[in-house]
C-alpha cells in the first residue's frame, strides 16, 4: 500500500525524514519496502526559469522561425530561436536553459546549445505540453506581465515534491490500510519515545441536513451480509474535474483521477480505510435502496462492461427493480456518477467479511474496497466517514445535503473485552515492563482500561482492531510499540541435552531416501495440499464424503484437502508432457487427509480428521532414450517395484518380512499391495488405469506407488541391527523349473519356500519366465533358484535333497506346481 509522506503530516506533526519514517514504521510492524520521491510535475521543472522576451525578429532563413533575445535574470540576455507562432517581444515566458532535461512520457531529452539554420540558439521557449503542465501545443506559455524574469519555474508554479512509502500491510492489520491508520500507529510510537505529537482527525462539526425534503431511503433485507448500512443524499452537485491538490494526492499514490465526486470517495477510502460508493440518484428508481441478494443465475453488468452471472450468495445493492452494484466489491455500469449527474446518494457500509471474500473469489475480482471489506472494516466508523465525504463534496462540488441520514444498524457491534495480567505480559515479552509504561502504550493505541484488579487489566478493544481478540494479541501490540529491539538478550543461556525424537528420525530418513531417489534419476516435486473435489467423484477407494472440505475455499479447484498424492503428480506429468518432456521420474513426500464422520464431535471437530505422511513415486515414458550406447528402453512396473524394494532395504526393513500381494481398485489396471507378514499395510504399487490417466490427457502408461511413510517409520523403528560372522561353509544352489497356473505369483512361491524352512534356506530368486507354445493352456513356466547354507557345517547331498523335496511337495500341494 502506498502512503504519502506529506499526506501523513495532515494527521500527526512529526519531524522525521522519509528514511527515518520508513525505519520507524518497520520497527512497529508496518514493514516499508521502498521510499520514492515523486513530484506533481515530472522532473520538478528543474532548469526551467521565467524569462522576458526583449526582441523578436524573423529568422533570416525561415518563414516560420523567430530569433529572440530573452532576459533570464543573468548579466546578459540569451539568444533563442523559437518556432511558436505567438512569440512576441515584451512577453514573459518559460525558458528551458542549456542542460535542462525535459520529459515526454518515459523518454527524456536534454536541451543543448545548437545552431538552427545557421543561427545560434541557447535554450528553448516552452509550450505547456513540453514541460508537463498540460496538453496544449498551439503556442508557447505566455505569463502575466508582472511575472519576474529569472525566477525558477518550480518556484513560480509552486511545484511540490512528496515521498511515497510502500508499506506492506499484513492480512490482519486492515486498521493500518489507510493514511490515518498508519498515522495512529506512528503517533503511538512517537509518544512512547517522548515526542510531543498529537493525532489530528478532521472535524465533521459543520455537517448538517440543509434540505429535509424526502430523499433516498434504505431497506436492508439481509442483515447477516450487511450488519450496517449508512447513506445520505446530496442534491445539485456539479460533477467536474477535481482541484489540483486532490488530483495530486491521488496521483502520488498511484490512482487515476476521474471526477470530483468519485475522487472524493477514493480520497476518503485511502484516508480512513472505509470504502464508499456514490450512486447517481436518477438510477435509484423509486428513491429506495434495497440491500439484498438476487436469484441464482441473474445477469449483471459491472463497471468494466463485463456481463457476470450472480450467485444467490452475492450481496447486491438494488433499486426497486434491478441490481446497481455488487455490494462491497464492484459497481454497476449504469449507476455510477458521470458528468450528467445532478444528485448523488453516498453509501458508507459495513459488509460481512466472509460474504465479500467469497463473492470476490467467485467473480475473480480484487478491488480496493473488497480488499478492506473482506479483512474487516470498522463497523462503528461509517457515519463519521460518510459525513466527512459529504462535507468534502459540498465544498468541492457544491450541492445540498438532503433528507434524513440513513443508518440501518439493528445489532450494534460492541468493543471486545480482554483481560491481561502484568505477569503474562512480562513472561511473554521476556522482560519486566513497568506498569506505567504498559498503561501509556495502551492509551497511545486507543485501548481503554476499564478495570484493574489483582494486577489484571480489563481492556476495551476498539472495533477497528479486528485482530486483537485475546490477551496475547494485546501483548503483541504492547511489544510492537515498546520496541522489539528494546528487549535485551540475557547474559545466561539455559539449555539441556538434546535427543532425537521420532520426528527427527523420520526427517533424517526422509532426507536419506530423497538422496537415494534423486541419485537414481528422480525429481522431487511438491504439490498443493488443496485440490479439487471433482477428482474424488464416484471413487470407492477415496470417496468424496471422506474429503476434508474447506469452509472458505480460494476457488472451486482448491476446495478440499487431498486424500492421496496421486493427482498432484498426474498434474505435474501432464504439465511436462504438454511441454515435450515425456520421460519422467517423480517422487513426493507429503501429507494426506481424510474425514471420518463416525469420530466427529462438536466440542473437538478435529478428531474426525486423519492426517498421514505419504511417499509417492511416478514413472512414465522411457527409462533410457536417445543414448548412442543403449537402445531406447521403456520404464516398467518391474523398475518401479525395484525402486520400492530399494527404499525398504535402505530403511533397514527386512525384505523377508514384507510381501507383495495382488491388489485391485478403480485407479489401477493392475497392482500389488505392500504388506508386512503381520498385516501392516505399507503401500501399493501398480499401473494406473487408462481412465485415470485420461482425466489428465495422458496417453501413456503411468506406473505409480504410494507408501505410508508413517507405517514405514514404525516398521523401520522396530528393526534391530545385528551383526553375525560370515559363514565359513559354502552355500549350495538348486534350480527348479516349475509349471504353474497363470495367476500364480512369484511372491507365493517365495512365501511357501520360506515357510518350509527358515534356517537353511537363505534366498529364493526368479531368473526366467516362459509363456508360449509347448505349454498347456493357462500355464506358465518359472525358473527359480534356491540358495541353501548351514552356518555351522557343510551341507551334504542328503540334507539338500531332503529340503528340496519338502519344498517341491509344498509347492505341489498349495499351488499345483509341477516340475518340467
Amino acid at each position: 500500500m502506498n502512503i504519502s509522506y506529506n499526506w501523513l503530516k495532515d494527521y500527526v506533526n512529526f519531524d522525521l525524514t522519509p528514511q527515518e519514517l520508513s525505519a520507524a514504521l518497520t520497527s512497529i510492524g508496518l514493514e516499508t519496502g521502498s521510499v520514492e520521491e515523486v513530484e506533481t510535475i515530472k522532473g520538478g521543472l528543474q532548469g526551467l526559469v521565467t524569462g522576458h522576451v526583449l526582441t523578436c525578429v524573423d529568422h533570416p532563413d525561415s518563414d516560420h522561425l523567430h530569433v529572440t533575445t530573452v532576459n533570464l535574470g543573468g548579466d546578459e540576455p540569451q539568444q533563442i530561436v523559437c518556432g511558436a507562432p505567438n512569440v512576441a517581444a515584451g512577453q514573459k515566458v518559460i525558458v528551458a536553459t542549456i542542460g535542462t532535461k525535459l520529459y515526454s512520457g518515459n523518454e527524456t531529452f536534454t536541451i543543448k546549445k545548437s545552431k538552427i539554420r545557421g543561427v545560434e540558439s541557447n535554450g528553448m521557449i516552452c509550450a505547456e505540453d513540453e514541460i508537463g503542465l498540460g496538453t496544449d501545443h498551439a503556442g508557447i506559455i505566455v505569463l502575466p506581465a508582472d511575472a519576474p524574469a529569472g525566477m525558477p519555474a518550480g518556484d513560480y508554479y509552486k511545484v511540490k515534491s512528496d515521498y511515497i512509502l510502500e508499506v506492506d500491510i499484513t492480512p490482519n492489520r486492515v486498521d493500518a490500510a489507510s493514511h490515518y491508520g498508519v498515522a495512529r500507529d506512528l503517533a503511538a510510537y512517537l509518544q512512547k519515545n517522548g515526542k510531543q505529537v498529537e493525532l489530528k482527525k478532521p472535524s465533521i462539526d459543520a455537517f448538517k441536513i440543509e434540505d429535509k425534503s424526502p430523499a433516498v431511503e434504505v431497506a436492508v433485507k439481509n442483515t447477516e451480509a450487511c450488519p450496517r448500512y449508512s447513506g445520505i443524499t446530496i442534491k445539485n452537485v456539479k460533477v467536474a474535474e477535481s482541484p489540483g491538490w486532490l488530483k495530486d494526492r491521488l496521483q502520488a499514490i498511484g490512482l487515476r483521477p476521474i471526477n470530483n465526486v468519485v475522487d472524493i470517495t477514493n480520497y476518503v477510502l485511502h484516508e480512513f480505510g472505509q470504502p464508499l460508493h456514490a450512486f447517481d440518484r436518477k438510477e435509484i428508481t423509486g428513491d429506495k435502496v434495497l440491500v439484498m441478494t438476487l436469484p441464482e443465475g441473474t445477469g449483471f453488468t459491472t463497471l468494466d462492461e463485463v456481463e457476470r452471472t450472480l450467485s444467490d450468495r452475492d450481496l447486491m445493492i438494488c433499486n426497486d427493480h434491478e441490481g446497481m452494484c455488487i455490494g462491497g466489491v464492484f459497481g454497476g455500469l449504469k449507476s455510477g456518477v458521470t458528468g450528467s449527474t445532478a444528485d448523488v446518494f453516498l453509501e458508507s457500509a459495513y459488509f460481512h467479511p466472509t460474504w465479500i471474500r467469497k463473492t470476490a473469489r467467485r467473480h475473480g475480482l480484487s478491488t480496493d474496497a473488497s480488499f478492506r471489506f473482506e479483512r474487516g472494516c470498522d463497523p462503528n466508523n461509517t457515519i463519521y466517514v460518510l459525513k466527512r465525504a459529504a462535507l468534502m463534496i459540498k465544498e468541492i462540488a457544491g450541492g445540498t445535503i438532503s433528507g434524513e441520514l440513513q443508518d440501518i444498524y439493528p445489532n450494534p457491534i460492541e468493543n471486545a473485552i480482554v483481560d491481561v495480567s502484568y505477569q503474562k505480559i512480562n513472561r511473554v515479552i521476556g522482560k519486566e515492563i513497568p506498569s506505567a509504561t504498559v498503561k501509556n502504550i495502551l492509551k497511545f493505541l486507543e485501548i481503554e482500561i476499564i478495570g484493574e484488579h489483582d494486577n489484571i487489566l480489563t481492556l476495551s478493544i476498539p472495533t477497528y482492531r479486528v485482530d486483537v481478540q485475546h490477551d496475547v494479541d494485546v501483548i503483541e501490540e504492547i511489544l510492537r510499540i515498546y520496541g522489539f529491539n528494546n528487549v535485551e538478550i540475557g547474559d545466561n543461556l539455559k539449555s539441556n541435552l538434546s535427543y532425537l525424537t521420532p520426528t527427527d528420525e523420520a526427517y533424517k530418513l526422509q532426507n536419506l531416501i530423497s538422496e537415494q531417489l534423486t541419485g537414481a534419476g528422480f525429481h522431487e516435486i511438491m504439490n498443493n495440499s488443496l485440490t479439487s473435489r471433482n477428482y474424488y467423484d464416484g471413487l470407492e477407494t477415496y470417496p468424496e464424503n471422506k474429503c476434508v472440505k474447506l469452509t472458505n475455499p480460494l476457488s472451486a479447484e482448491l476446495d478440499v484437502m487431498r486424500q492421496t498424492l496421486l493427482y498432484g503428480g498426474l498434474e505435474s506429468i501432464a504439465y511436462n508432457r504438454n511441454r515435450k518432456n515425456p520421460d519422467l521420474s517423480f517422487y513426493e513426500f507429503g501429507n494426506v487427509y481424510s474425514f471420518h464422520s463416525d469420530k466427529f464431535k462438536e466440542e473437538s471437530p478435529l478428531t474426525a480428521i486423519k492426517e498421514e505422511s505419504h511417499l509417492a513415486l511416478w514413472l512414465t515414458g522411457n527409462k533410457v532414450s536417445n543414448n548412442w550406447n543403449h537402445p531406447d528402453e521403456k520404464s516398467s512396473i518391474y523398475e518401479l517395484k525395484a525402486y520400492v524394494e530399494n527404499i525398504l532395504l535402505r530403511l533397514g526393513i527386512n525384505r523377508k518380512k514384507v510381501s507383495f500381494k495382488p491388489y485391485t481398485n478403480e485407479l489401477f489396471l493392475t497392482a500389488l499391495s505392500v504388506e508386512t507378514v503381520s498385516g501392516r499395510e505399507l503401500g501399493v504399487l501398480g499401473i494406473l488405469s487408462k481412465k485415470c490417466c485420461k482425466k489428465f490427457d495422458i496417453n501413456a502408461e503411468v506406473y505409480y506407488s504410494e507408501l505410508s511413510w508413517n507405517n514405514l517409520m514404525k516398521e523401520a523403528g522396530s528393526n534391530k541391527i545385528t551383526a553375525s560372522e560370515i559363514s565359513r561353509f559354502p552355500p549350495a544352489k538348486r534350480d527348479l523349473a516349475l509349471l504353474l497356473d497363470q495367476k500364480v505369483l512369484f511372491s507365493e512361491i517365495e512365501k511357501i519356500a520360506f515357510d518350509t524352512d527358515r534356517k537353511l534356506l537363505k534366498e529364493v530368486a526368479l531368473f526366467d519366465v516362459y509363456e508360449g507354445k509347448n505349454l498347456p493352456e493357462g500355464k506358465k513356466s518359472y525358473a527359480v533358484s534356491f540358495i541353501l547354507q548351514d552356518e555351522e557345517k557343510t551341507l551334504n547331498d542328503k540334507q539338500i535333497d531332503n529340503l528340496m523335496n519338502r519344498i517341491q511337495m509344498n509347492l505341489k500341494q498349495k499351488l499345483n506346481a509341477q516340475l518340467r
